[in-house]
């Protein structure tokens, strides 16, 4: 009934549609197994991509080869770039996103992948053979070969969710939970843990009361999260932003008896930085009130995603609060918010490349590593796709530095620290955010995708082409000098000093005042020059003159540090036979088995002292 298979992907998630293009794309025969073949990319909480961080993923997704900025272009309803009053290293892409027509536009894409093939069943458990995994088994006894296997279980694997008082198996509301995986992988020796997450009611926008609420705008210039190309929006859908308030407050505290939180009978540990409401105003109780944001589902539907009120209260609970809430008044209820445990896998059993270190050929991708968010999950499918097919034709696996990439950062992250909680990408998590931008993911990428086959030689025609034309208006801007009878005058209305000899106008562009709209002010000549290019030209020109000296700091001190990561690690060590070590040190670098010193050096409590022990014990 089946052939065999290259790459088997089991999940048809965020991580699980990644890995499968990407796959597919290298050239391996896929097969997608997922419970219910409907839900394949579905968002199962906020109708959103990017944001703070995650918005830098998802570009540096699309620069790679992926497919997640491209459906999210196609669906989105609203686009602003976050943190726009702040250093271009902190601008971060958001869309609102129609959550019907994104899981379609996946679908869709998935199944005009030529090397892809679909099955609607629950994997039940692998096929392993001696130590490494040959395929999978399904709830119908079925056995399907292949020669890799990517789990991007979700929040499926031994699903409950809680409602108040009650709580039944499911890995999302009206979807069964997936069982028999965590028990065979447990039984083959991989350590398990419980996380928990949670997700807000959704309400009828019909019945609520827009004016005693701030609209929330999409940007006046929508832009986008795809190097292709894509279209930006022309009409926009707005948000709105209200307040919770004492009175809902007190209402949620009546139920706090029945939150399955605090009773106990939730074990997981949840995301730290999008906690439940219950739980806001329990550890916040100074605070009088908290923000809302009421988010549109789709072009074509009424039902409002309410951002800020993740629940587990039991239901007419979130009822009452909700009516308490400015605007919502009147507010109809389309289904209850819940919370949901699930089993992860500690990802420090993981190495770089998401391949297990117990069994060879199994990656692991998404949630199953501990990690929440859409983002997170899609870059890792990426990856896992990537070296699933990379390790089958015996090539070596891509590993992306803490400098290339947040992608880099968050499986470093994951692989050397591990997490007890959910991990969610911010930019203080990367050393190197200045180089990490959003505006560059495609110079720092797309030569990388295209050398692995992802990137077709148009995406890279084009990058080569912005690197050459930044280069040149750079340049433009070095040779070109003027009188300062010629510009003063502008300089002074733009509030910035006059000039006593002609200098180089790029210096002007240094001036914290001046960005390249006020610079092309300046003089005609300037004018002239600057918009013989393309805006993204102009942009990615301007924050390389505004910040070289910061840019250049940060190479120097990644290239310094990445010195480490010459020296490989043989993966049967002997750390017992450095006498040296210490104890602590010893014990994480036996359980993580770094492959190289740099990745041992930023391993959790191993010290720089054990570094130097290494260091001269490896002859380096």
């Amino acid at each position: 009934m089946f052939q065999e298979y290259d790459v088997i992907v089991v999940g048809g998630g965020h991580a699980g549609c990644e890995a499968a293009a990407a796959a597919a794309n290298m050239g391996s025969k896929v097969l997608l197994v997922t419970m219910n073949m409907t839900t394949i990319g579905q968002m199962s909480c906020n109708p959103a991509m990017g944001g703070v961080a995650k918005g830098q993923i998802v570009r540096e997704i699309d620069a790679l080869g992926g497919y997640s900025g491209i459906v999210s272009d196609r669906s989105m309803i609203q686009f602003r770039m976050l943190n726009r009053s702040k250093g271009p290293a902190m601008w971060s892409p958001r869309t609102q996103n129609d959550r019907m027509r994104f899981a379609e536009e996946w679908r869709a894409m998935l199944e005009q992948t030529p090397n892809i093939d679909f099955w609607q069943e629950m994997v039940s458990g692998l096929i392993v053979k001696e130590g490494k995994v040959t395929g999978v088994k399904t709830s119908l006894g079925l056995e399907i070969k292949s020669k890799a296997v990517v789990l991007t279980n979700g929040t499926f694997l031994n699903g409950l969710i809680h409602i108040g008082e009650k709580n039944f198996g499911g890995g999302r509301t009206g979807e069964k939970a997936a069982t028999g995986l965590t028990e065979q992988l447990t039984q083959l020796g991989f350590e398990s843990g419980r996380m928990k997450t949670g997700t807000p009611p959704r309400v009828d926008g019909r019945s609520l009361d827009y004016s005693k609420m701030e609209e929330q705008a999409g940007d006046e210039q929508p832009g986008k999260f795809s190097y292709s190309n894509t279209k930006p929006l022309k009409k926009q859908l707005s948000c709105w932003i209200t307040y919770t308030n004492g009175d809902v407050h007190e209402e949620l505290a009546k139920g706090f008896d029945k939150s399955p939180m605090f009773q106990g009978r939730i074990q997981g540990l949840g995301p730290r930085y999008c906690p439940s409401i219950e739980d806001k105003i329990n550890r916040f109780a100074d605070k009088d009130r908290h923000q809302i944001f009421v988010e549109p589902e789709g072009w074509n539907t009424v039902e409002i995603y309410v951002n800020g009120f993740s629940t587990s209260l039991p239901e007419d609970i979130q009822y009452k609060a909700l009516t308490k809430i400015p605007g919502f008044e009147k507010a109809k209820m389309f289904r209850p918010g819940y919370a949901i445990e699930y089993d992860y896998f500690p990802p420090t059993q993981l190495k770089r490349s998401l391949e297990t270190q117990l069994i060879d050929n199994l990656y692991f991708a998404g949630q199953i590593n501990g990690t929440t968010g859409y983002e997170e999950a899609a870059c890792q499918g990426l990856m896992a796709g990537i070296n699933a097919h990379n390790k089958i034709n015996e090539k070596e696996p891509l590993v992306l530095k803490r400098s290339e990439a947040y992608i880099g950062v968050l499986i470093d992250d994951l692989i050397n620290k591990g997490t007890i909680e959910p991990y969610r990408m911010f930019t203080s998590r990367a050393e190197y955010r200045i180089l990490l931008r959003q505006d560059n993911a495609d110079l720092r990428l797309t030569e990388i995708g295209h050398q692995i086959g992802l990137a077709d030689d148009q995406r890279l025609q084009k990058v080569l082409e912005k690197k050459e034309k930044v280069n040149e208006l750079i340049k433009d801007l070095e040779k070109l000098k003027l009188d300062p009878t010629a510009v003063n005058e502008n300089l002074t209305a733009l509030k910035s000093a006059v000039i006593r000899e002609r200098v180089p106008v790029v210096n002007f562009l240094k001036r914290p005042e001046i960005g390249m709209q006020e610079l092309k002010r300046v003089h005609a000549t300037i004018n002239d020059s600057v918009s013989a290019f393309a805006p993204e030209v102009q942009e990615q020109a301007e924050i390389q003159v505004k910040y070289v000296t910061y840019i250049d700091r940060e190479q120097k001190l990644a290239h310094k540090i990445e010195g480490l990561e010459h020296y490989k690690i043989k993966p049967d060590f002997d750390y017992d036979r450095v006498k040296a070590l210490s104890s602590e040190s010893r014990e994480k670098l036996k359980k993580i088995k770094p492959e190289t010193l740099g990745q041992a050096s930023r391993i959790s409590g191993v010290n720089p002292a054990d570094i130097s022990v290494l260091t001269i014990y490896l002859g380096k």
